[in-house]
């Protein structure tokens, strides 16, 4: 999926985000050098792709590498804590393996701002508002098919925080096949809020899966960008799920092997290239996307 016009207020928001977060200095510099950067930035490329160099670009200007760091370890230590109450709920249901990933969906619809306002209380009431929803578009049965089949899997990864309750997916994955293998991708380097080797360690990922970095920085999965030892992992694996609307843009268009998205459309710009309305669950293959 390449850049859409619509997608421009999105990337200012984020570097004023970014220079909030960080209380950055000398910010009129910033925004010029950002808008520069946007003056000449190429459409034909995807938004992570483009969104992963402007923040390139943010982290030279603040002298700052990881400027999301405190607040992944803040969203992952809170989904951490209420994890336990989720699979309760997971065990309860009638049909566990999709209630585990219609919640690892909806952990992408908290907000992972610059202040640290959301509580526990909060995060179960927003999964209590959302219990009621089903998937959209759901081609749950072909997922569950091609994985009860499959030796390996690459579940590639979103942000922080959801990463737990990725987590708890692939525990459900690995009773719906004991034997599959399966490999959880990052981001090579910190790029927003999104997940990182660190982040996936400290959630306890390792316990499911082998945790592999993409070796790239951008938004999503580019795999012109990402390193040789990843692009063998994705090539070789036998079912690709690819979590989040960055990987979706990335990967929307990739024919070459069937990869499964798992997303919840957040944006019009996604919605539309879906064929949906705003906020609807998805699970779907590259084969079915726009």
């Amino acid at each position: 999926m390449k850049m859409k016009d619509g997608c421009l207020p999105c990337v200012v928001n984020q570097v004023i985000k970014v220079a909030d977060i960080t209380d950055a200095k000398e910010r009129e510099k910033l925004y010029r050098h950002a808008f520069a950067y946007l003056s000449t930035m190429d459409f034909e490329k995807t938004i992570p792709e483009n969104m992963g160099e402007i923040f390139d670009m943010l982290k030279k200007h603040i002298g700052n590498e990881d400027p999301y760091k405190e607040i992944r370890r803040f969203y992952n230590e809170l989904l951490l804590g209420v994890s336990g109450q989720f699979e309760e709920r997971i065990n309860r249901a009638e049909d566990q393996f999709m209630q585990a990933m219609k919640y690892a969906v909806l952990g992408n619809i908290i907000d992972f701002g610059p202040m640290h306002d959301i509580t526990m209380d909060d995060v179960m009431s927003l999964f209590d508002a959302s219990d009621g929803l089903e998937f959209k578009i759901s081609q749950a049965a072909g997922l569950r098919e091609d994985i009860s089949k499959a030796s390996s899997l690459l579940y590639l990864g979103d942000n922080c925080g959801e990463i737990c309750l990725d987590k708890l997916f692939i525990k459900y994955i690995k009773k719906q096949n004991p034997e599959i293998k399966i490999y959880f991708g990052v981001r090579g380097k910190p790029v927003l809020n999104d997940s990182i080797e660190e982040d996936a360690y400290f959630v306890g990922m390792d316990e499911y899966a082998r945790i592999i970095s993409n070796g790239d920085s951008s938004v999503g999965t580019v795999l012109e960008r990402t390193s040789g030892e990843f692009n063998r992992i994705f090539g070789e694996a036998d079912v690709i799920l690819a979590k989040g609307q960055a990987n979706y843009e990335c990967l929307s268009e990739y024919r070459e092997k069937k990869i499964y998205f798992l997303l919840m459309a957040k944006c019009r710009a996604i919605a539309e290239d879906i064929g949906v309305e705003e906020k609807a669950l998805i699970c779907m293959s590259n084969m079915s996307a726009g």
